[in-house]
């Protein structure tokens, strides 16, 4: 059976941690510098996913689940 690939942008927006589970970065991060600090100290963090992705995730990032 041939390898199953990875969704290359699913890899660079999702992290799945050691205990299994998976983290998403906040959205609208692009445009930082007209943004006010207190939301920009926001987007440093991670927020986890809502179990209702996982069988997306699960097909989209077939290693790292």
């Amino acid at each position: 059976m041939p390898k199953m690939k990875t969704h290359k942008g699913a890899k660079r927006r999702f992290k799945v941690t050691a205990s299994g589970k998976v983290l998403q970065q906040q959205g609208v991060r692009g445009n930082k510098r007209n943004r006010p600090s207190r939301s920009q100290r926001k987007w440093g963090k991670d927020q986890p996913t809502s179990d209702a992705n996982r069988s997306h995730l699960k097909k989209a990032l077939p290693y790292g689940l």
